[in-house]
């Protein structure tokens, strides 16, 4: 039986490859429990771009402080997930994203959608500032908790 933590380097550099071919932020792996996630430091997922370039290149280009996750969940302007759902960055597939990153938000305004049981709740800005990152991708599902995006 092998070890649930033995890490895979050869699955890793696939990942990261597919991540540079495509020009995602971010990938996860899931085989027989074993879960492997793969990201680009310092970008989300609705940041990345439909033209696929290096996750280097990817990752100079990104103008937002590159935080981890762990960062992100103790930062004071966390914004986190009030339920499990399914997130929106739009109102609608063809509308541009109630903010990005870099935007300056005001405290009550909408940030993005989720939907849960076929009802979509607003989650709105706790605070004042400026939007330095989103965490999560339109059509994400996440959990109770989780970071969504966070504001300085």
């Amino acid at each position: 039986m092998s070890d649930p933590f033995d890490i895979d380097p050869d699955l890793i550099r696939k990942l990261a490859d597919l991540l540079n071919e495509t020009g995602l932020a971010e990938i996860e792996y899931e085989d027989n429990g074993k879960r492997v996630r793969v990201a680009v430091k310092g970008m989300s997922a609705a940041e990345s771009g439909t033209t696929p370039t290096s996750a280097a290149q990817t990752a100079r280009q990104d103008k937002t402080p590159a935080t981890t996750v762990s960062d992100a969940m103790e930062h004071p302007g966390a914004v986190t997930s009030p339920m499990v759902g399914t997130v929106y960055l739009a109102q609608d597939p063809e509308a541009p994203p109630f903010v990005k990153a870099g935007d300056r938000v005001e405290e009550g305004q909408i940030l993005l959608l989720i939907e849960a049981m076929k009802t979509f709740n607003e989650v709105k800005a706790p605070r004042a500032g400026t939007l330095q990152r989103i965490a999560v991708a339109s059509g994400q599902p996440v959990e109770f908790g989780e970071v969504l995006a966070v504001i300085d």
